[in-house]
């Protein structure tokens, strides 16, 4: 009688909860349930594998950057050392002239982006906000900067600079990025214009009552609340600028007493041989330097990880402003 007993409790608990599973309100709840972690599982998978795609080739490089010079044409070496070495770390920055560089180089980026800020922060609001005739041709001419391509206007930028005589000389960069034609000023003032024109010129109206100037207005109104734009301006400006070869070569800036680190990166196989011949390594190559691609490329990639790591040490620190302001100025694509 027990056992009846207990096998009619066991069945009246499966009936009742089968009722419950199939009640209209838990059903949809636990469909939902399901579409969440289905989905949830999907976006997992794909961004996990969208980010091993993008962070494979870094890695990889980063890996093979410990490799010892001496196991470089061992073939059973691909992944993992066998003999872990910083000595590539130490050719190239040799071959790049790397303290001395990344001064010169973070000088040149920062004083150009400062340059660039206000020159371009200063026309986009005039195109914004102070309309007078002609302006709109005037808006036209700088979008039509962006288009064209720098190398088309190289040789009459060179025989300017060259009269002035500013080649040689950092100067030129300073002197095009104060001007609002450093690299990419057409866009940044593109986007200042944009952001401005959002703003509400009750702003302005009230500024102009009490007195204020258009400069003024512009200084103490206008430029505190175009922070967004700023920082998204300013990290542009400066990783360009970090990253410039084309007019580093064209007014000849890199020199001895200025090194550039983007101008050393791409002279990497003139100041190999002379940075082993230093080390006393050289012979650990197996052969003549120019004959070795895997080595080249092994030290050209040291170098350029060298060159890209202030860079993401500093959006490390900035990448939530960054984000945020790319949101604010409306930069899609």
């Amino acid at each position: 009688m027990d056992k009846i007993s207990y096998i009619s409790k066991i069945k009246n608990k499966f009936d009742e909860f089968k009722e419950d599973f199939n009640k209209p309100y838990n059903k949809n709840r636990r469909n939902k349930f399901i579409k969440t972690a289905f989905s949830s599982i999907v976006r997992t998978i794909f961004l996990f594998g969208l980010c091993f795609v993008i962070l494979f080739p870094t890695i990889q490089q980063l890996l093979m950057s410990f490799r010892a010079p001496s196991d470089i044409n061992n073939p059973a070496v691909i992944w993992i050392p066998m003999q872990w070495s910083i000595e590539n770390y130490s050719i190239s920055s040799l071959v790049l002239d790397y303290p001395k560089a990344l001064v010169s180089t973070f000088t040149l980026s920062f004083i150009s982006m400062i340059l660039q800020l206000a020159s371009t922060a200063l026309a986009g609001y005039a195109f914004s906000r102070l309309k007078f005739k002609g302006s709109g041709i005037l808006f036209l001419l700088v979008v039509i900067t962006i288009i064209v391509p720098p190398q088309a206007v190289q040789l009459p930028q060179y025989v300017y600079f060259n009269n002035l005589g500013l080649l040689g000389s950092q100067n030129s960069i300073y002197l095009m990025s104060g001007l609002g034609m450093g690299i990419r000023s057409g866009i940044f003032i593109y986007i200042f214009r944009s952001f401005f024109a959002g703003l509400p010129k009750e702003l302005e109206e009230s500024a102009q009552i009490d007195g204020a100037g258009v400069f003024r207005t512009f200084w103490q109104i206008m430029l505190p609340n175009a922070r967004g734009a700023i920082i998204t301006v300013g990290l542009f400006a400066f990783v360009w600028q970090w990253n410039d070869t084309h007019f580093a070569s064209l007014f000849e800036v890199d020199h001895d007493g200025f090194p550039l680190l983007s101008m050393r990166l791409l002279n990497v196989v003139d100041g190999l041989r002379q940075a082993l011949t230093y080390k006393g390594i050289i012979g650990l190559v197996g052969q003549e330097v120019t004959d070795n691609p895997l080595f080249l490329a092994l030290i050209t990639n040291v170098s350029a990880l060298m060159m890209m790591a202030p860079l993401l040490i500093m959006y490390l620190f900035v990448q939530k402003q960054f984000v945020e302001s790319i949101e604010r100025t409306g930069i899609v694509g």
